[in-house]
């Protein structure tokens, strides 16, 4: 692919860097040259001085013709401005955006555009953390709504099925880690000792998590 990336702060410079590696080539744009200083010096793509929003500086990074526009500047709205300028104008099949205000996040996805809200994935890691400290979060979707989470079986569910800890639209049985090899979970998949679980649950049903583990008293 050919990826054009608005900003080249530490997300932007990390993220072309990467981009590069995986044998994409890649276009940065900045409105500060000192920026480009956070690229190494074995970067060969392009570096685009200019406002993400510019057309001219879009067009000089070869937004045309790219395949995937990333705008991660540290300002909300040259985030979305340029982004809907990718969509709406130049047509790039694959847009995302970083964004500080949560708030925003809906509006965003409203107008067709993905976004990844750092504020609140790191608040979201933090609350869990602080929260349910025996729940191990191993990812979190969209903007920390639902968490992927890591558990060893506790013994008081030996012998009990997968069924009994789904909650429908709150709690669901990905995947079972037995010895060295994963399996999906069926309704029917019995517990045994040793065995380690991949759950997604919403937030908001951690606490319930917990209950059904015996992690916390309650029904």
């Amino acid at each position: 692919m050919h990826v054009v990336i608005a900003g080249c702060g530490r997300v932007g410079s990390f993220l072309a860097v990467s981009l590069e590696r995986e044998g994409h080539s890649v276009a940065v744009i900045d409105k500060d040259p000192a920026a480009f200083e956070n690229l190494p010096r074995g970067f060969s793509g392009k570096r685009v001085k200019g406002l993400a929003f510019d057309r001219d500086a879009l067009v000089e990074a070869g937004l045309e013709t790219a395949d995937a526009f990333a705008s991660v500047t540290s300002g909300d709205n040259s985030n979305i401005v340029s982004a809907r300028i990718a969509r709406e104008h130049f047509r790039v099949p694959r847009v995302i955006t970083r964004i500080y205000d949560p708030r925003r996040a809906e509006i965003y996805r409203r107008m067709g555009i993905p976004t990844v809200s750092s504020v609140a994935w790191a608040a979201g890691r933090i609350l869990t953390y602080l929260s349910h400290p025996e729940l191990h979060a191993e990812f979190q979707f969209g903007n920390g709504e639902v968490e992927l989470l890591r558990v060893e079986v506790p013994s008081r569910l030996w012998g009990r099925q997968a069924a009994d800890l789904v909650v429908p639209g709150e709690i669901s049985v990905v995947s079972v880690l037995r010895g060295n090899r994963a399996y999906l979970a069926t309704p029917g998949w019995v517990f045994q000792k040793g065995d380690v679980l991949y759950c997604a649950v919403a937030r908001e049903s951690l606490g319930k998590m917990e209950r059904l583990l015996g992690l916390r008293e309650g029904v």
